[in-house]
């Protein structure tokens, strides 16, 4: 067990001047690469600010991920309802896969839909969409989810070690072979 002082409102204070710079340099690098999406040209609907931005060549980002044997060994795959993953969930259910999308905003009490492809009526494509999941998908809990073996998420920013920086909101986000 450790043992660590209290904070003083003279610690405390400069542990909450650190938060601030950070989330400052943080909030500066997302408006940065959003900016430079939109003056690339590679900005699409519905916008990028606030959001995980999408973007052109999504379609091939999809293809790419397709071509990893983290891909080709997964059998369920979480992915955010963001825009640019679209393409990667419509491609995972058109491979059979079962995916797990977290309902935009978490506010439901059974946060994910599950889209299996053994019981779409619908195109993947109409199953993967936001709109299409909430009627094509099976709203389960949290408890409900089984082992994923591949997490997708999307991100405004990464490091070259990996680091991701989101859209600060509150999403369900993690690295690949977790829990959602």
């Amino acid at each position: 067990m450790h043992h660590h002082e209290p904070l003083t409102p003279l610690t405390r204070s400069a542990a909450m001047s650190d938060l601030t710079d950070v989330a400052a340099r943080k909030q500066a690098l997302r408006v940065q690469a959003w900016a430079a999406l939109r003056a690339a040209g590679a900005a699409r609907f519905p916008g990028v600010e606030g959001r995980i931005p999408n973007f052109v060549g999504a379609e091939r980002a999809a293809e790419l991920l397709t071509a990893t044997d983290e891909w080709r060994s997964a059998v369920v795959i979480k992915a955010n309802p963001d825009a640019p993953q679209l393409p990667v969930r419509a491609r995972a259910l058109a491979d059979g896969k079962r995916v797990y999308m977290a309902v935009p905003r978490l506010r439901d009490e059974r946060p994910f839909r599950l889209l299996d492809p053994e019981r779409l009526t619908v195109t993947p494509r109409r199953a993967a969409s936001i709109r299409g999941s909430s009627s094509a998908g099976i709203a389960v809990r949290v408890e409900e989810v089984e082992h994923v073996d591949l997490v997708v998420c999307g991100t405004v920013a990464v490091n070259r070690s990996g680091a991701r920086l989101g859209k600060a909101a509150a999403t369900p986000t993690s690295s690949s072979r977790s829990s959602p």
